[in-house]
């Protein structure tokens, strides 16, 4: 065995150093160091695309004409994967329950619901059959799909976890499907038949009087959007009467409070009068504090289930891919959906790689654009921005959102507050508390933000996007 030693300080090999070590010099030196380095910051494009508007009460008012409303939110339900039931006042998105609270004739409603499952290309309900019943779709997907003007089937619709059809028939006169609906995916529904409603409808006074009331009600006139409709006539000769009209408004319109995000920051004295150089330590942790709280105001923007944009998309602004991954189709009908000068695709990066994989795919290579100075990937020149706060599901599924900002273009916009005392950045606040028993300084750090959708189409969703499928 061979033993080898190694030379002591000032000794190389079997003669002495000629000069000094670097090892021992280094003790001299002064070292170049870098702040400190923190992998959570990410460009928050979010918050640096958002056109910020000035919230100097605190409270952010939303008016809007006055809308019809329509019956078309998603339903819930509960169970394991063999056995699902619809939660009952879940029933009340059906148009002909809207708005009814009766919780006993809604728990036996859904206690008539039956299951049904399906393989991909069965068929739920086809064009010219009876219509008598209304589907609740707890999983998977489906196509609605009706003849074209031209002989071939033309798809209405991609439906999907929450979604319904049929629910109009109910307390209808009898008629046709006016579409095929087709599963795309292994599917699982609920039926509740026409005549279960009716038997329920003789037993229940309640149910009676508020299906007929529904019955009796006219919906009134409305524009393309869904707004009352502002009477106009043109095209007229001669003395013809002008109709009178106006312009009627939402009677307790939306309002958007500043949301917070806060920390105490300490910072021991010793630490700040000793250890302060040649980089000040109290002004690196304030830094990546409020580098944290950035990064958790994007994330609400994005995730907050009380303005977070996740979860304040209209339902009719909501759609599904055609096949699980992002394809370019999907991004079309993206922008079909918010065609009104769109500003910006937010997508998690994974669902950007998943995108470009299917582009490759079909040969397609979409161009890059100057977006603040950087260049960033597009499709139809829309900027598609990274953001890592839109989560991604245990199914590997995400969201893509595309939207319209600015108030003049009745679009999204950020809201804050400046001006704050203390302030450190605009919004952000980083305020003295003092210095405790322990010689402990503590700063409150601040942040006061939202978002607001001023009209629905001006945020589009594009939901259940699968990023781990190769094409």
């Amino acid at each position: 065995m061979t033993v080898t030693e190694s030379a002591p300080p000032g000794i190389a090999g079997d003669r002495p150093w000629l000069s000094l070590s670097t090892a021992a010099a280094r003790n001299l030196a002064t070292t170049t160091k870098t702040v400190p380095q923190m992998q959570g910051i990410t460009p928050r494009w979010l918050l640096r695309a958002l056109p910020w508007v000035e919230v100097t009460g605190g409270t952010y008012r939303v008016n809007r004409r006055l809308g019809c409303a329509s019956s078309d939110g998603r339903v819930s339900f509960v169970g394991t994967a063999d056995r699902v039931r619809v939660v009952p006042p879940e029933l009340a998105e059906l148009p002909p329950l809207r708005g009814f609270s009766d919780e006993t004739v809604l728990k036996a409603l859904s206690e008539r619901c039956t299951q049904h499952s399906y393989e991909p290309g069965d068929v739920l309900v086809e064009f010219g059959h009876q219509a008598d019943q209304a589907v609740l779709i707890a999983h998977g997907k489906v196509a609605k799909v009706g003849p074209g003007r031209y002989g071939s089937q033309t798809t209405l619709g991609i439906l999907a976890d929450g979604d319904h059809f049929g629910g109009d028939t109910l307390a209808e006169p009898k008629g046709i499907w006016e579409y095929t609906v087709k599963a795309l995916t292994p599917v699982t529904t609920l039926h509740l038949q026409r005549r279960d409603f009716d038997e329920l409808l003789a037993e229940s006074d309640s149910l009676g009087e508020h299906v007929a009331r529904f019955q009796a009600r006219r919906r009134p006139p409305s524009n393309s959007a869904g707004e009352a409709d502002i009477t106009v006539i043109s095209g007229h000769s001669g003395e013809q009467v002008l109709p009178g009209t106006f312009a009627d408004y939402e009677p307790s319109p939306r309002e958007y409070e500043l949301s917070a995000a806060q920390a105490v920051l300490r910072v021991h004295t010793r630490v700040a009068d000793v250890y302060n150089h040649p980089i000040d330590q109290t002004g690196q942790q304030v830094r990546l504090t409020v580098e944290a709280l950035r990064e958790r105001e994007e994330h609400e923007l994005v995730n907050n289930p009380e303005f977070g944009l996740l979860h304040n998309a209209d339902r009719r602004q909501r759609l599904h891919t055609r096949s699980g991954p992002p394809t370019p189709d999907d991004f079309d009908e993206l922008l079909a959906t918010v065609w009104k000068e769109p500003d910006f695709f937010l997508a998690h990066p994974r669902a950007i790689a998943a995108f470009g994989r299917e582009c490759t795919a079909r040969g397609l290579y979409p161009s890059d654009v100057d977006y603040h100075g950087h260049r960033v990937p597009a499709w139809r020149g829309v900027p598609i921005l990274p953001c890592d706060k839109i989560g991604i599901s245990r199914t590997h599924t995400t969201s893509v959102l595309l939207m319209r900002t600015g108030e003049t273009n009745r679009g999204v916009v950020g809201l804050h507050r400046t001006g704050l005392p203390d302030e450190y950045e605009p919004g952000l606040s980083v305020r003295f508390m003092g210095i405790d028993e322990t010689a402990t300084i503590s700063y409150l750090v601040s942040a006061y933000y939202s978002v607001a959708v001023l009209v629905p189409d001006a945020l589009g969703i594009l939901e259940n996007v699968e990023i781990g499928r190769e094409p």
